[in-house]
């Protein structure tokens, strides 16, 4: 986990709860997640990278939440505003 970025506000046997901020133009490093839900608290443009060079920019909404499948990935926020989420993370 990016300490930087990524802080744990719970965790249990079945769950993990993580706050995300990315300041204007932070980016990551290459890490991976399960499978996870998604609560966006900010409206945010971020850029995707992946293990094989690809790139995916994604969009969201304040408020906005979704069901994310695991991936490894490199973000990096592409507006001049922070971003925050919570990020509930699904144990098998």
């Amino acid at each position: 986990m990016d300490p930087r970025h990524y802080s744990a506000e719970f965790e249990n046997d079945r769950v993990r709860v993580l706050r995300v901020t990315y300041g204007s133009r932070e980016k990551s490093f290459m890490h991976g997640h399960p499978a996870t839900v998604a609560v966006f608290l900010m409206e945010n443009r971020t850029r995707f990278t992946f293990p094989d060079g690809r790139t995916e920019e994604r969009n969201w909404k304040s408020g906005q939440s979704m069901f994310i499948p695991a991936e490894e990935h490199l973000p990096e926020n592409l507006t001049d505003k922070p971003i925050e989420l919570v990020l509930v993370e699904l144990k098998s």
